[in-house]
C-alpha cells in the first residue's frame, strides 16, 4: 500500500509537469471563452424569438448546453488518452521501469498507482471543463440542465475508461502505436454509435446491431448517449428534437459493461507490464 501511494504521488507530480496537460488546459480555457461568447448571443436571441414561450427558450438553451458538454466529452477524451499514453511505454523503452521494478515494489502497485493518479487528473479535468460550461449556462442563461446527478457521473466514467485503455496499451505497445490504437477504437465506437441511432430511428435492426457491437468494443459513446438522455427534458428526448436525443437508449447493463471494461483493461495493463518489466 505504501508503494502504491508513493507511485500515486509521484505520478501526480509527473502529470502536473507535462506540457500536454498545460496544452489541454489552455485549449479548455479557449473553448470556455468561445462558448461563453456564443451562449451570450444565443440566450439573447432565444429570449427575443421565444417571447412568452419559456419552454421553447429552455429547449434552445438545453441544446446549446448539451453541445458544450459534448465538446467537453472530446476534450476529456484527448486528455485522458494523451496524458498517460507514454507513462509505461516510455519508461519501458528507456529502461527506467527496470530500475524501479528492481526495488521491492510489486509491479501491480506501479500500474495501479499510475492508473489512480491519471484517472484522478482526467476526472478533475472533466469536472473543471464541465463545471465551466454549466456555470456559463447558469450565469448567462439562468439555466441548469436536468438530470446532472445521473449524467455527469457517466461522463466521468468515460474518462476512467479512456485512461484504463491508454495504460493497458502502454504496457504492451510503443507510444505512437498505443495512441493510434486507442483513437482508432474510439473512432469505431463513434461511427457505430451514430449508425445505431440512425438504425433505431429508421427501424433498421442490422444497423442497430452494428452499433451494439461497436459499443461492446468501446462503450464510451454509449455512456455519452445515456448521459445526454438524462440531461434533457422529456419533451426533447421523446420527440428527438436535437442530435443529442438518442433514438436508441443504451441500457444500464452497458454502464456496468463500461465499468467491467475499465477493470479488464487495467488487468491487461498489469499483466502486460509484468511481462515487459522482467
Amino acid at each position: 500500500m505504501n508503494a502504491l501511494l508513493t507511485i500515486f504521488h509521484l505520478t501526480l507530480h509527473e502529470a502536473a509537469r507535462r506540457r500536454i496537460l498545460a496544452a489541454t488546459l489552455l485549449g479548455a480555457a479557449a473553448f470556455l471563452l468561445l462558448f461563453g461568447i456564443g451562449f451570450h448571443f444565443v440566450s439573447i436571441h432565444a429570449a427575443r424569438e421565444a417571447g412568452p414561450s419559456v419552454l421553447r427558450q429552455r429547449i434552445m438553451l438545453n441544446f446549446l448546453t448539451l453541445a458544450g458538454l459534448y465538446a467537453t466529452h472530446f476534450l476529456t477524451l484527448m486528455t485522458a488518452v494523451l496524458l498517460p499514453v507514454d507513462t509505461l511505454s516510455g519508461e519501458i523503452a528507456t529502461g527506467v521501469v527496470q530500475t524501479v521494478a528492481s526495488k521491492p515494489v510489486h509491479r501491480s502497485s506501479i500500474v495501479l498507482g499510475k492508473w489512480l493518479a491519471f484517472s484522478m487528473v482526467a476526472v478533475a479535468y472533466f469536472a473543471v471543463v464541465a463545471g465551466g460550461v454549466l456555470l456559463i449556462a447558469r450565469i448567462l442563461g439562468r439555466f441548469t440542465p436536468p438530470g446532472l446527478a445521473l449524467g455527469l457521473p457517466l461522463m466521468a466514467l468515460e474518462a476512467v475508461v479512456y485512461v484504463s485503455l491508454s495504460i493497458a496499451g502502454g504496457a504492451r505497445l510503443a507510444t505512437v502505436t498505443n495512441g493510434i490504437l486507442v483513437f482508432g477504437i474510439y473512432g469505431i465506437a463513434f461511427i457505430g454509435g451514430w449508425v445505431e441511432q440512425v438504425g433505431a430511428f429508421s427501424g433498421n435492426l442490422p444497423a442497430q446491431n452494428v452499433g451494439t457491437v461497436a459499443s461492446l468494443l468501446m462503450p464510451t459513446e454509449a455512456l455519452w448517449q445515456r448521459a445526454a438522455y438524462c440531461m434533457q427534458p422529456a419533451v426533447m428526448r421523446d420527440l428527438h428534437m436535437t442530435p443529442f436525443s438518442p433514438a436508441s437508449l443504451p441500457s444500464v447493463l452497458m454502464v456496468w459493461w463500461a465499468v467491467l471494461y475499465a477493470l479488464l483493461a487495467l488487468y491487461s495493463g498489469i499483466q502486460g507490464f509484468r511481462k515487459r518489466a522482467l
